[in-house]
């Protein structure tokens, strides 16, 4: 144990700024870019048998898919949050009660949300966008990413999440990318004809198999790691509820964030869909496409909520600050990149994926709005994640919640009324600049106050 503490200190309060940001965040965004390629992989392949229905069929389903996504962010984003808290204030054994808490109650709520899908699949699929033409589809997909694949998605992501709370960012890195290179290998197998001609479905499949693979990376870790390593898989994490409150608090705005996106997309699936499955197969080829700068700022605050949150406990926020800047620098300049890249390829990128003309048209005009403001996004989602890695719940759950549900969904009316079709490409533009407003706003109300706190205490600590 004293060597891992010595490792975590080293890398969290002792490194140049620079050096420990880019230690947390390059692993960070290897993984992150390696679940991206896994990500595109499905639609790629997919896109291969040239059928609409089938790539519309994926598209659905993904929207239902984030729900998964929201449950990990509650136990791994709200587990590491309050994590690497506790190590900056050397509390070791407590942070090994809050691992515990977050591993189990991830897994009971994962199998819960499994047996729901089973019962209520069509249901949910119709909520999402499904329409007859490709509803079959959808259900195979669904079937092995949403029931089969339920548990070991969800458990990989938080596992991920907790391992790199404590500084061992390269082994989380480890633990997605077999994964995803497992789900690239198994796609074409599984869905092209000269394979298993599965389909849609084949590509549910080889993500709930790559998932299954990444969750067994973790559980040897976790073995092998147990002397040394505060995650901690004991079943005497059911009674460990002390640290539950502060868990659940930080992690649920990020959780309502990934919910609210499945009804924010739910909503333009059913606008987009009233004009074909060519339309909303090219609205999940956008999404893909428009996944890059995104999952590349994702990987940037994974990376740095331990840093910030570490520091921020330890009372050092110079630090803390420093290293937020350093890493929203590197995110915003990417996202300039892409957007500048996607502007002036569209038709070509969206041709990668599909060839028929119709929707190589859509996704071309559909990716050319949708990115415009995706720099607002590159600062705004590591903004929400430093206010979770410093318990700022209010504020977090604050933008979280203006990025998606409140302010998009009614947008989608607006604007399909007065653009049909291409008004509802404008709406997260519109989205992402409103929330970074706000969320720079309430990032230099809490500095202000910090600061102002500071200077009350020095005086008597003198």
């Amino acid at each position: 144990m004293p060597h891992a503490k010595l490792d975590r200190s080293e890398i969290f309060a002792k490194m140049p700024v620079r050096s420990a940001v880019l230690r947390q965040i390059l692993p960070a965004i290897a993984s992150q870019m390696t679940a991206l390629i896994y990500n595109l992989a499905d639609t790629y392949f997919v896109g291969r048998l040239d059928d609409p229905n089938q790539t519309a069929a994926v598209t659905v389903a993904t929207a239902a898919f984030l729900m998964l996504t929201a449950i990990s962010n509650l136990f791994g984003v709200g587990g590491a949050s309050v994590i690497s808290r506790l190590l900056g204030k050397e509390r070791a054994q407590e942070a090994k009660k809050a691992s515990a808490f977050s591993f189990w109650y991830a897994l009971i709520s994962a199998a819960v949300f499994s047996v729901i899908v089973t019962v209520m699949r069509d249901p949910i699929l119709r909520l999402c966008g499904a329409k007859d033409e490709y509803i079959e589809f959808a259900r195979g997909y669904a079937f092995y990413t949403l029931i089969i694949g339920a548990i070991p998605t969800v458990l990989t992501n938080v596992l991920a999440n907790l391992v790199r709370s404590e500084g061992s960012a390269a082994a989380a890195s480890i633990g997605v990318t077999i994964g995803c290179i497992i789900n690239i290998v198994l796609d074409p197998i599984f869905i092209l004809p000269w394979g298993f001609n599965m389909g849609a479905a084949g590509a549910g499949a080889a993500t709930a198999i790559s998932n299954f693979c990444g969750l067994a990376y973790f559980i040897v870790y976790m073995v092998k790691n147990r002397r040394t390593s505060v995650i901690n898989l004991s079943i005497k994490g059911l009674a460990a509820t002390e640290h539950a409150k502060d868990v659940l608090g930080i992690g649920f705005p990020s959780a309502i964030q990934y919910a609210l996106t499945v009804v924010a997309v739910s909503a333009q699936m059913n606008f987009v869909s009233q004009y074909g499955g060519e339309a909303v197969a090219a609205v999940g080829i956008t999404k893909k496409l428009d996944q890059l700068p995104l999952f590349f700022s994702i990987g940037i605050a994974n990376g740095l909520l331990p840093l910030i949150g570490y520091n921020y406990a330890a009372g050092n926020l110079e630090r803390t600050e420093r290293a937020f800047r350093f890493g929203s620098m590197i995110s915003l300049g990417f996202a300039v990149l892409c957007v500048m890249v996607y502007e002036i390829f569209a038709p070509d990128l969206a041709r990668l994926f599909i060839e028929n003309a119709k929707t190589v048209d859509y996704a071309a005009s559909f990716l050319r709005r949708m990115v415009l403001a995706m720099p607002c996004m590159s600062v705004c989602y590591p903004l929400i994640v430093k206010f979770q890695a410093m318990g700022k719940a209010k504020a977090s759950l604050i933008v979280s919640v203006l990025r998606k549900g409140v302010i998009d969904i009614p947008l989608y009316f607006l604007m399909d009324s007065l653009v049909p079709l291409y008004g509802c490409m404008w709406v997260q533009p519109i989205v992402d600049t409103v929330s970074l407003i706000a969320a720079v706003f309430i990032n230099h109300a809490i500095i202000r106050e910090l600061k102002k706190t500071e200077s009350i205490s020095s005086p008597s600590a003198e």
